[in-house]
């Protein structure tokens, strides 16, 4: 019987009871839950990595401009830009998941990681450390695994839906499942992994859902990027066995309280925070006419 991901404590302890890997796991579970084999679940995440590849590739060499027009190439105007603030690595990092969320902004192809507003962080955070450290597909592969155990307490816990908890449910879910990830890949301990989602939370908590018009581009992917700058500061924190203080089970009930207390207005309705700006207003009521005007004239 694999263990159902009801919370980290007894994830971790059903791993050294059985003495498997954080991955593996994660393998137990979709064979038993999900009647899946794990050698298409490899073919799955190998198919799965390629295309987060392929999203950061595509939004650093196409044409981004969404409909709206509130997304218009920026991901290359960072990439391009000859002054690193801090240095080519993390310039790239942050260009990396502007890209892929931008191809999500633009109706292209990328993976729901875990949601469509979150698509640019693990691809981001994913292909600059396996581009830094020279890590197999493989090595990464079992990374998106553990991310995906990390999303599963999550969503059981508390929520990965902005409608649900807001933009730390679905950013901030991402960015967690992207520092354990990367603490994984790096040779962490479990601990160490646990610790990163742990400290992911706390620099997340109470984030609020307010697209601007109702669509996933603004705030969203500039949020993106610095959600993935979140995941690799958690990690590199977790890493050096620096202490998050509150155990990663009690920040996951912490995020599904605030998610719970958070109002309406700040839950992906459009009716709050920067969508309900003096210009926030101005873009939707214009998009709105926009798409009024495509409709086809009825015969």
């Amino acid at each position: 019987m694999s263990y159902l991901f009801e919370d980290f404590k007894g994830w971790k302890a059903y791993c050294m009871d059985n003495d498997i890997s954080l991955p593996q796991s994660v393998i137990e579970y979709e064979v038993d839950q999900k009647q899946a084999t794990e050698e298409l679940m490899w073919v799955g995440l190998e198919n799965a990595y390629k295309v987060m590849k392929e999203a950061v590739q595509t939004g650093l060499t196409e044409e981004m401009t969404s409909r709206s027009g509130m997304i218009n190439n920026g991901a290359k105007k960072v990439f391009n830009y000859p002054t690193p603030v801090l240095s080519k690595e993390f310039q790239v990092l942050i260009s990396r998941a502007l890209a892929a969320k931008e191809v999500n902004s633009c109706m292209g192809r990328v993976v729901a990681a875990p949601t469509a507003g979150a698509s640019g962080i693990l691809p981001g955070v994913m292909v600059t450390l396996q581009e830094l450290h020279d890590l197999p597909d493989r090595s990464i592969m079992e990374g998106l695994l553990v991310g995906a155990g990390i999303a599963l307490i999550m969503e059981k816990r508390a929520s990965i839906a902005g409608a649900v908890g807001g933009c730390q449910a679905e950013t901030g879910s991402a960015a967690a499942m992207g520092a354990g990830a990367m603490v994984y890949c790096l040779g962490g301990s479990i601990d160490q992994v646990f610790n990163a989602v742990a400290i992911t939370i706390q620099c997340m908590l109470g984030l609020v859902c307010d697209p601007v018009a109702g669509l996933v581009e603004v705030p969203c992917v500039v949020r993106n990027a610095s959600a993935a700058a979140i995941a690799n500061s958690s990690a590199q924190i977790a890493l050096a066995d620096v202490s998050a203080v509150i155990p990663v089970d009690e920040c996951v009930e912490a995020m599904g309280e605030v998610g719970q207390s958070m109002e309406t207005r700040y839950k992906e309705t459009a009716l709050g925070g920067l969508a309900a700006t003096k210009t926030g207003q101005a873009i939707s009521k214009k998009v709105l006419i926009q798409d009024i005007e495509m409709l086809p004239d009825e015969e």
